[in-house]
Formats: C-alpha cells, sequence, structure tokens
C-alpha cells in the first residue's frame, strides 16, 4: 500500500511544472503586459558598420522605449555558439525576443521607419515616428 502512494505522490511531482519555470513563465507575461521589449543585436567586431548598427537601435530604443527595453549587443566573432544558437546567417541582425512574436531584422538597420515599422513602435509613448 505504501509503494502506490509513493508512486502517486512522484507521478503528482513530475505533473507540476517547477519552481523556476513558473516563475519565468510569471516574468514573461507580466514583461508582456507592461510593454518590455527584449532585444538582440548581433554584430561582428568593432566594425564601422557595427558601430552604426549599435548606435541607431540604441537611440531609436531610448527615444521610444526609455526604460522599457532590454539590449544586449552579441559579437559573433567572440560568441560564435551564441551566433549559431540564434541561427544568424549576416551581421549585424536585430532580433524582437519580446513582444512576442519574434522577429528579425538583417542587415542596415539605418533605415529607421522600416525599423519602427517592424517592430511595432508608431504611436508608442517617449516618441512618435517621423
Amino acid at each position: 500500500m505504501r509503494k502506490k502512494a509513493d508512486r502517486r505522490k512522484k507521478a503528482r511531482r513530475r505533473r507540476q511544472p517547477s519552481d523556476s519555470s513558473s516563475k519565468f513563465e510569471r516574468l514573461l507575461s507580466h514583461s508582456a503586459a507592461i510593454g518590455h521589449y527584449s532585444l538582440r543585436l548581433y554584430i561582428t567586431g568593432t566594425s564601422e558598420r557595427s558601430s552604426r548598427a549599435v548606435a541607431a537601435i540604441r537611440a531609436l530604443c531610448e527615444e521610444f522605449l526609455a526604460g522599457k527595453y532590454e539590449l544586449e549587443v552579441i559579437d559573433i566573432y567572440q560568441q560564435p555558439v551564441k551566433a549559431m544558437d540564434g541561427q544568424i546567417v549576416a551581421a549585424p541582425t536585430l532580433v524582437k525576443m519580446l513582444p512576442k512574436p519574434l522577429k528579425r531584422f538583417i542587415g542596415n538597420l539605418s533605415d529607421r521607419e522600416k525599423v519602427i515599422f517592424g517592430l511595432n513602435l508608431t504611436g508608442k509613448a517617449g516618441g512618435t515616428a517621423r
């Protein structure tokens, strides 16, 4: 009889999500609710093109998302595993992780209107599209 009770307890434990995954799910839903953006910018070293991409996306984020974004800049020369994990084939590449859906912008990020529209930033507090 005791063995059956132990098996049921183990089965219940397996079905319940782990504490860390449930916390992660709550954080995801909370960040989506407050309009938090999570972005990754993949670049190639310290080239002029990479520097322009970093400057362009930081300026855009500060204008439209001040305090509501996280930007991770990844140099694919220094972190090739992250580039492979992200399936990056060209640089610079901007990946919008949150809010969902995931979206990629490949190449020159100097076309502000295209990036603003693609990130759905038109009409956001703190700025307007020009």
